[in-house]
């Protein structure tokens, strides 16, 4: 298997670093092939603007999502964004290592996605959820954060962690045609002992031994809706 770890932290000795170290030994002792995107130490642009292009259809009206199509088909993208793009069709696997910012995730990966996740070749039109470019490629986040884990759940603080990361797991992955693995998350991650941090390792380690036999989520098929994505009437999925 071909595995992206896409890294986000900007500490070079993190929680989050020790993640993707392990994540990266594991998966080639698996016999898996691995490539890094390490985002902070790559200077990753998070900004999407009009320098992302180096000729543009329209020049006088930058509608983003068009000029990426345009981009894409006349090879005028941005170098860093055509060398992303190219690890992410190489990958059938792509590992998503980030700390939670504002139960979100930091700005250099929401600018990755805004910029790598390519209108045209990666979605559109009708090319979404399971008809998405991504189609059968697998994801996974492995993600730290640090709230306790009693503070998540339907009745807790913070609510459920499903909803806070609902954007990404849905809105983002699942939306692409990324068959969405469960996460992995490190909870109170600035707060643990060191053998709390060793076993959150040894508990990541496994995760990934066992990445072949996680059951995906589950997310809307386009099977399920009319031409218009409006719900089929009961007996009408064909």
């Amino acid at each position: 298997m071909k595995t992206l770890i896409v890294f986000a932290h900007n500490e070079p000795h993190s929680f989050n670093a020790a993640m993707k170290d392990l994540g990266l030994r594991t998966l080639k002792d698996l016999g898996h092939e691995v490539m890094v995107s390490d985002l902070y130490a790559m200077k990753f642009k998070a900004v999407a603007d009009a320098d992302d292009f180096t000729a543009r259809a329209h020049p006088n009206y930058l509608v983003y999502a068009l000029e990426q199509r345009h981009g894409y088909s006349s090879k005028t993208l941005a170098p860093d964004i055509l060398a992303e793009v190219e690890k992410v069709l190489w990958a059938d696997l792509i590992i998503f290592n980030f700390p939670i910012y504002w139960f979100s995730v930091p700005a250099i990966l929401k600018g990755w996605f805004d910029r790598i996740f390519l209108s045209g070749p990666i979605y559109g039109g009708m090319r979404f959820y399971d008809q998405g470019g991504l189609k059968g490629k697998s994801a996974l986040i492995a993600a730290s954060l640090g709230g306790r884990p009693h503070m998540f759940g339907p009745n807790s603080i913070h609510g459920e962690i499903e909803l806070m990361l609902r954007p990404i797991l849905r809105g983002t992955l699942a939306y692409v045609g990324l068959r969405v693995l469960p996460p992995f998350l490190a909870y109170h991650v600035p707060y643990v002992t060191p053998e709390e941090r060793e076993l959150y390792l040894i508990r990541y380690r496994d995760h990934l031994k066992n990445i072949e036999n996680l059951k995906p989520l589950i997310f809307p098929s386009l099977d399920e809706f009319d031409e218009r994505l409006f719900p089929k009437k009961k007996g009408e999925r064909i």
